[in-house]
């Protein structure tokens, strides 16, 4: 799937709650509980994203021309926010994560239901993402 498919995706998911935000909320807890687990030895201060009020850890793996994602949070709803970009993001490679445009965060009304605190970290954890797929692809550039 693109990054646009599964940012589609997740839209199509949430409009299954209608205007219910109690059930969408419940929903992004279990989209943290289905997270898979990050090693622990990525559990470290290097990790972590600033600007999160919750401890967020962030891994990025390039293997085969891909980068990939593994993420944790010590907060339920944080948790599934970091998911929900794992989701879209991961296991693509530095030069489709480094162009993309992400939308589903305003197309579900993350941005209008989240405190500005929740806000700004979802926003620092797209950004550190991008920041690694960027340097991929200047790291790739530069091998070539």
């Amino acid at each position: 799937m693109t990054i646009n498919e599964k940012q589609d995706q997740i839209i199509e998911d949430f409009e299954l709650f209608g205007d219910d935000w109690d059930e969408k909320y419940k929903y992004i807890i279990d989209l943290g509980k289905q997270l898979p687990p990050i090693e622990e030895q990525y559990k470290t201060d290097d990790n972590l994203i600033k600007g999160c009020q919750s401890r967020v850890w962030l891994h990025a793996d390039y293997t085969e021309g891909k980068l990939c994602f593994t993420a944790d949070s010590d907060a339920v709803i944080t948790k599934g926010l970091v998911s929900m970009v794992v989701q879209v993001l991961s296991c693509h490679t530095p030069q489709e994560i480094a162009v993309a445009e992400i939308y589903f965060v305003n197309k579900i009304g993350l941005t209008s239901h989240l405190s500005p605190t929740r806000s700004n970290g979802l926003l620092s954890m797209l950004k550190q993402m991008k920041l690694y797929a960027i340097a991929y692809t200047s790291k790739s550039l530069q091998q070539q």
